[in-house]
């Protein structure tokens, strides 16, 4: 048997979905701010939905001022263009 079919019919056990999401808080700024109580799974897999919408408009942000910076540059277009193609991936 391959070890995706194996996996794909591993039941996750209440205690390790639990210690999944422990783990998930942890990684969480908004969630994970020196408190030591637990969020309900709800919460922190809607907190988790939001901080990755939000790196993303980060990221976004980020690339398009990139973008901008290297149009004033004086780089040769080739340069731009791997430059470009590294951005948009």
């Amino acid at each position: 048997m391959s070890s995706q079919g194996s996996r794909a019919s591993h039941k996750i056990t209440d205690d390790e979905l639990s210690a999944l999401v422990l783990n998930l808080q942890a990684l969480l700024p908004q969630l994970n701010q020196g408190r030591n109580g637990r969020a309900s799974a709800t919460k922190v897999l809607n907190e988790t939905c939001s901080y990755i919408r939000k790196l993303q408009a980060e990221i976004d942000d980020l690339s398009e001022r990139l973008s901008q910076c290297l149009g004033s540059m004086d780089i040769t277009s080739l340069d731009a263009e791997i430059l470009r193609n590294l951005l948009q991936q």
